[in-house]
């Protein structure tokens, strides 16, 4: 069923239903969510009357905390970090400092990229945290909408990234290459074939930067609405269609297995939708 129609069930109708899903009252597996179009597994949807007040898809949610880390869903758009040159731009880690008091990042998410991100809130916790992920003890995967049919096939792709000689972006090279060019293993696995475009779940293996839109990008399946290693014409999103989905790892302090699995970011599913329509209506008309 819809997550409209779940919450019908429920007794939310009309504009009851509207308020609590445009405030983040409702979640899905965790993450608020204000799109009531889309399929649910009733088990996985919460109602939390008391959540605080944010816009879904727009505003970072805070998924798990304790004293030594937080798990937080960044929304497109929002800088991870502080970046040189945009001090004024505000950035997540910032953000929840101002909240939890002192943060630190483990690992950034592109701009673009929404999903989930794991902050420290101890320099013990960070560096205990990135030990695991240097150790490729975090599990970490990504949904992607790519351009393209990608094979039924799992793919795995494996390069050295580093710097294209005559573009100067980023870029698999050759064997041989500057010693700045690092091991990168990317895991692809077809999810679901849309009209001209899929799916796709992208396991990391190593995290360089911009790895799994490079992988995508060099294999014949940029990422929707990459304009950087896409199509720059490509003017189907208004972002990148890049999601952090999950994040798995044994907590550092206390060795408890945590893991979290968010649901594709309502825009992504959206237009996911949107695909699949349009693709409907062409065969009506």
């Amino acid at each position: 069923m819809t997550l409209g129609e779940h919450l019908q069930a429920l007794g939310l109708r009309g504009g009851a239903q509207k308020r609590v899903l445009q405030t983040g009252k409702v979640k899905l597996r965790g993450v608020p969510t204000s799109d009531a179009g889309r399929e649910v597994d009733p088990a996985d949807v919460q109602v939390d009357h008391n959540a605080p007040r944010i816009h879904p898809n727009r505003d970072l949610a805070v998924i798990y905390k304790d004293q030594h880390l937080l798990v937080v869903w960044k929304p497109s758009g929002l800088l991870s970090v502080a970046a040189p040159k945009r001090g004024s731009d505000a950035n997540m880690v910032s953000t929840l400092a101002r909240v939890f008091g002192a943060c630190h990042p483990v690992h950034r998410l592109d701009e673009g990229t929404s999903g989930l991100m794991l902050v420290a809130r101890t320099l013990t916790a960070q560096s205990l945290l990135k030990d695991l992920l240097a150790e490729r003890e975090i599990e970490r995967e990504y949904l992607a909408l790519v351009r393209g049919h990608f094979p039924a096939a799992p793919l795995r792709v494996e390069t050295m990234l580093g710097r294209h000689p005559h573009t100067g972006l980023r870029a698999s090279v050759q064997p041989g290459a500057p010693q700045e060019a690092k091991h990168a293993v990317t895991h692809l696995s077809l999810v679901e074939t849309l009209p001209g475009a899929s799916l796709v779940r992208a396991r990391l293996e190593s995290g360089r930067t911009h790895q799994i839109r490079i992988h995508l990008s060099e294999s014949g399946y940029p990422v929707l609405g990459d304009q950087l290693y896409g199509r720059q014409s490509d003017r189907s999103l208004r972002r990148m269609a890049l999601h952090a989905a999950v994040l798995a790892f044994k907590h550092p302090q206390t060795g408890e297995r945590l893991r979290f699995d968010a649901p594709l970011a309502d825009d992504l599913e959206r237009h996911r939708r949107f695909l699949l329509r349009r693709a409907e209506e062409r065969k009506r008309s």
